[in-house]
């Protein structure tokens, strides 16, 4: 019996990545994060949804002191066209940069792996945003994989599905596998619908544009 943990955000990345995979495993359990971000309880009520639409058990790990020590509540504004400007996207991430945050998931959730017989665990690190937050990078997840040899004694692997895709690539893969994109979400900001303005919104917005899905659009921004 093969089983795997998802981290799980709610978001288009953790949703497309879990789907990517569900065939390949007989069970999932899924860790939410909550670090006193600003969009949390959107974030708990989406990985909810998607957890009860997928059948999935799902657990909410506290982590509010790393919520403390990071300034995750000033979201920067961008528009579309800054998307493409590599000097404003940097200074968009370090703005909401978290330390240590992809590692510090992935080292609990191989915890919760190691005790409870999990092989594997799913993460949603894709190519565009890896430009710019180092932890979403090929390396990056190699390099934890590398560590896990050292810090489990099972044999536990990071699974990165995405991690060569663009978001508008997600987004068409997400549509191959019918997941419920009325229920992700991926907006910083924690507005009752994706706000369209944080960096986050931006990519996700283009990206549904490049795949006609304007309908979706409409559906999940304010």
């Amino acid at each position: 019996m093969t089983k795997a943990i998802i981290l799980l955000s709610g978001g288009l990345d953790s949703v497309v990545s879990y789907a990517c995979l569900k065939n390949e495993y007989d069970e999932f359990f899924a860790l939410t994060f909550d670090y006193s971000q600003k969009s949390i309880m959107e974030e708990i009520q989406a990985a909810k949804a998607i957890s009860d639409f997928y059948g999935i058990k799902q657990k909410v790990i506290s982590l509010k002191w790393l919520g403390e020590i990071s300034g995750t509540h000033n979201i920067p504004v961008l528009s579309e066209d800054e998307l493409n400007n590599i000097e404003i996207t940097k200074n968009s991430a370090k703005a909401v940069w978290i330390p240590n945050r992809n590692a510090l998931f992935l080292n609990i959730a191989a915890s919760f792996a190691e005790a409870s017989g999990f092989n594997d665990i799913i993460f949603g690190a894709n190519k565009e945003e890896s430009i710019t937050f180092i932890d979403n990078s090929k390396k990056f997840v190699y390099t934890v994989n590398e560590m896990l040899k050292y810090s489990v004694n099972s044999k536990i692997s990071v699974k990165a599905p995405l991690i060569d895709m663009t978001k508008d690539e997600i987004v068409k893969k997400g549509m191959e596998l019918n997941i419920p994109f009325s229920l992700i979400y991926s907006c910083y900001n924690g507005t009752k619908k994706h706000c369209g303005v944080c960096e986050s919104c931006l990519r996700l917005k283009r990206a549904l544009k490049k795949c006609g899905r304007n309908d979706i659009i409409n559906t999940i921004f304010g």
